[in-house]
């Protein structure tokens, strides 16, 4: 489908608007939703052609949600429109994804609690440290933010943790971070930040129920999180 100059050019049963009108989006690849985002291709290539080779170019759309507008800008075809309209569209999936889950969730195990933050987390080429905050019963209040960039004592530090999970009212919290090189094995300043923080909160009398770190999945490694009170790291 990706060799016709323009998307008008190819049979109607064969354009993405058309196939989403008549069979639902998920019938469509995602070359043709996201050539339905991008709308118009350059001379010489259709729509499709520039969405075939925009995926091709970042390998899969998790990383292809990754990109930032400059990176976009790159790829030939894609001008500051579709870049924004790109943003936008991974912006809002993120979005929706984490309503879905959050609202009242019960977090309960280290799975639900990937479920709730895997699809932001895949959005960050950095590590990104955030604290979920829970009340009395395990539900999500919010999850906050708190620093970027190689996790270490000097960018977690527990007034920041804790600060948060006073204003907001926590009884308790689940620390979690991501890992861009997809294996999410604790390094040794994960453990260390870790076991100063169960320690800050015994003393505020706010649990650290756990710390649930994700990457991704492989054959090998079914599971794209590890929970570090699951490899022991808690105690009490």
């Amino acid at each position: 489908m990706g060799g016709f100059a323009r998307i008008k050019e190819m049979p109607v049963q064969l354009r993405p608007r058309e196939r989403l009108v008549a069979s639902g989006p998920d019938a469509l690849t995602p070359a043709e939703l996201t050539a339905i985002l991008l709308r118009t291709g350059w001379t010489g290539g259709s729509a499709l052609t520039v969405a075939s080779e925009l995926l091709e170019r970042y390998g899969s759309l998790s990383r292809l949600a990754r990109a930032s507008l400059e990176d976009l800008r790159r790829v030939k075809g894609i001008g500051r429109d579709k870049a924004i309209a790109l943003c936008a569209a991974f912006a809002l999936a993120r979005r929706m994804a984490r309503e879905l889950q959050a609202e009242g969730s019960l977090l309960d195990t280290p799975e639900r609690v990937a479920d709730l933050l895997r699809e932001e987390n895949r959005g960050f080429d950095v590590e990104t440290f955030q604290a979920v905050l829970l009340n009395t019963r395990r539900r999500l209040i919010r999850v906050v933010r708190l620093s970027q960039g190689t996790l270490d004592t000097l960018l977690v530090h527990p007034r920041e943790v804790f600060r948060a999970a006073i204003s907001h009212g926590a009884a308790a919290l689940i620390l979690a971070h991501n890992h861009p090189s997809g294996d999410p094995t604790p390094s040794e300043a994960d453990i260390k930040v870790t076991r100063d923080l169960i320690r800050a909160g015994q003393l505020l009398k706010i649990e650290v129920l756990d710390h649930v770190i994700l990457g991704a999945a492989t054959p090998e490694r079914p599971r794209d999180y590890v929970s570090l009170r699951e490899l022991g790291y808690f105690y009490g």
